[in-house]
């Protein structure tokens, strides 16, 4: 087989170390790739934005099979792309992809559907922010509602500090776009897991849980960042 991976970060150096493990890979290619991943596989330049060149790449390399690893493309549609021209690809479609596009649609679902998630409200402008979290006790967590490299969700420890995150996500645009939305939530304690599946929307293959190591400074003091690493052990339930 011939198989292409999307994305540059660690994720995507994991997927292609255990891909180039496999008898059944003869070739690997990465878009846009990095200096580790280029030890396992070739890496060509190209914008995981550019949803029609990609399609176009893996055309022109005969790809039997992509692999999408960072959010960005996916939240574009190029899963909806590369099926439109019958070419493999593993990822979730641009409408499934919005649950991690935007934490306000994933908050709603999860409400609509009646499955358990932390007390939460949704604001449109800074001035709601400021309002709704006058019903909030502290610590409270804020997320910006689109994609922010793994940075969007700060734990506010007093009210003063809440202020001053929804400043600089609303009005200062810390996170640019994505923080055109907030969603205020009530903060739990408590252990950390993902628990993530591949699904052809009919059978379930589900995979190890795994944990981040989410934030910096130790005891974690500091803030969340895009992930540090990710370990799994016989202590994650």
């Amino acid at each position: 087989m011939k198989v292409l991976v999307i994305g540059s970060g660690g994720r995507e150096h994991a997927l292609v170390w255990r891909l180039r493990q496999s008898q059944r890979v003869r070739e690997l290619y990465c878009v846009p790739g990095n200096a580790g991943i280029a030890r396992d596989a070739e890496c060509l330049a190209g914008d995981i934005r550019d949803i029609q060149g990609l399609a176009e790449l893996a055309q022109r390399l005969g790809a039997d099979l992509t692999v999408v690893g960072t959010e960005a493309p996916l939240t574009l549609g190029i899963v909806d792309e590369f099926e439109r021209r019958g070419l493999a690809i593993i990822g979730p479609t641009r409408a499934a992809a919005e649950l991690e596009a935007s934490k306000v649609f994933a908050k709603r679902f999860l409400e609509r559907h009646k499955i358990p998630t932390a007390y939460f409200t949704t604001c449109d402008s800074s001035q709601d922010a400021y309002a709704a979290l006058c019903s909030f006790e502290f610590p409270v967590v804020l997320k910006a509602d689109g994609l922010a490299s793994g940075k969007g969700v700060i734990i506010a420890q007093t009210a003063d500090e809440a202020t001053a995150t929804v400043e600089r996500i609303m009005e200062q645009h810390l996170f640019g776009p994505a923080g055109n939305r907030i969603v205020i939530e009530e903060y739990l304690e408590g252990e950390e897991l993902s628990f993530i599946v591949l699904t052809d929307g009919k059978s379930v293959q589900p995979l190890a849980p795994t944990r981040d190591h989410k934030r910096v400074l130790e005891g974690d003091q500091g803030p969340n960042t895009g992930g540090m690493g990710a370990y799994c052990d016989d202590g994650i339930i």
